[in-house]
């Protein structure tokens, strides 16, 4: 092992963790405290400040995960999210969006954005001239997701990396659904990476939390507000996020393997319309995926015949749960014009390509063959409600 550059498991296993002084206990232990000594010592700490023993523990393996110099986490995605374009944007400034984004983050910047005088455009594509043209004068930050909710499509971070330094913006991306196990941002060269910590980094469907990793710098500069919005993480939840990212790397692999095999084997199914995975050689951004993604991730999303009911059919499935969550180790689906992106409007929803039967497949660590059984049985039962044609 170089001492210098751990492994992923490593990482994951190791990094980040609080040393049991006392006993000498394998795991670190919790620090529930809310209130410190503040005479005498070397650090005040305070949840709020984001620096009780588990926090700080917890922001160093974010950090050395997403090979960034430090780390800050937050009570929610959307916590992180807000947080983070906020300590950069002010009255005046404006923002280069995605058109193609996690429909929390849409509603915050349509929702809020224009109260604080924050102006906003989002790009007509993904493609690296849809964002060059959208800057202006008064830019100061370009925003993505890659691979987006739910459509899973794939923005080219080099190239974005490259806009934003020729004009000087600070570059930022939600990585949730890559993972720090499929993606890191920063070797490409996009300067702040958030995660919903509530998705792979947790994995078991029980923790809410966010988190961002970035230079030190930019870390200050996001906690002095946050200390101010009062995002922060219980310790309690921190504790439980840190032993869940103990296997991050083990459950996204294996969702990774399982998410391709069903991305192949819907998109060769006979009563399937489409199916969005950048896996796949018939995605788009296929090439693309492969050039700047260790895997393709867990993520998929599809579309039934126009005859079936989507939403029959997401109450036949048995084994897979219908859930508005996604990237626990339990197999998950979802109706995002219901859910994730209800609030987006219809319009903005047909704009973007995200249809009323669209269903997201968010594919845990299962057998495929119970997976595809599940499948199949749910499609049987939904035939069966259809009307024999008389002719």
């Amino acid at each position: 092992m170089n001492e210098g550059k751990k492994g992923l498991n490593t990482i994951c296993t190791h990094v980040g963790g609080v040393e049991d002084k006392q006993f000498k206990g394998a795991i670190s232990p919790l620090y529930m405290s809310s209130s410190y000594a503040f005479e005498d010592v070397d650090v005040k700490r305070y949840p709020r400040y984001f620096n009780t023993p588990n926090q700080e523990a917890l922001c160093k393996k974010v950090a050395a995960l997403e090979h960034a110099e430090a780390g800050l986490i937050f009570g929610s995605g959307m916590a992180a999210v807000s947080t983070t374009l906020m300590a950069f944007l002010g009255a005046g400034d404006h923002v280069v969006l995605q058109n193609a984004l996690y429909g929390g983050t849409f509603n915050l910047v349509n929702e809020e954005f224009d109260k604080y005088g924050i102006e906003y455009s989002f790009t007509d594509g993904l493609r690296p001239e849809d964002f060059e043209e959208k800057i202006k004068a008064n830019t100061k930050v370009i925003y993505v997701e890659t691979p987006s909710n739910p459509l899973l499509k794939i923005t080219d971070l080099k190239a974005v990396a490259k806009i934003a330094r020729e004009h000087g913006l600070v570059s930022m991306i939600d990585n949730t659904f890559a993972s720090p196990v499929n993606q890191n941002p920063i070797d490409f060269g996009i300067d702040i990476i958030i995660h919903s910590a509530t998705k792979y980094m947790g994995g078991h469907s029980d923790i809410c939390a966010g988190a961002v990793a970035t230079t030190q710098e930019y870390i200050e500069r996001i906690f002095h507000l946050a200390k101010n919005l009062g995002g922060s993480l219980s310790d309690q939840t921190v504790w439980l996020l840190e032993r869940s990212m103990k296997t991050m790397g083990l459950r996204v692999k294996a969702q990774n393997e399982n998410a391709q095999r069903m991305a192949e084997y819907l998109f060769d199914h006979s009563d399937i319309a489409a199916v969005y995975y950048p896996g796949l050689p018939s995605h788009p951004d296929y090439e693309l995926a492969k050039s700047q993604m260790h895997g393709f991730g867990g993520m998929l999303s599809f579309e039934l015949n126009a005859a079936f009911d989507a939403s029959d059919f997401q109450k036949s499935l048995k084994l897979i749960k219908s859930s508005m969550s996604l990237a626990g180790v339990e197999s998950t689906v979802l109706s995002p014009t219901q859910t994730s992106h209800a609030l987006m409007g219809e319009e903005e929803r047909a704009r973007q390509g995200i249809k009323d039967g669209l269903i997201r497949f968010s594919v845990g660590i299962e057998e495929p063959e119970d997976l595809i059984f599940d499948i199949e049985q749910a499609l049987q039962n939904v035939k069966s409600k259809q009307p024999v044609s008389t002719h």
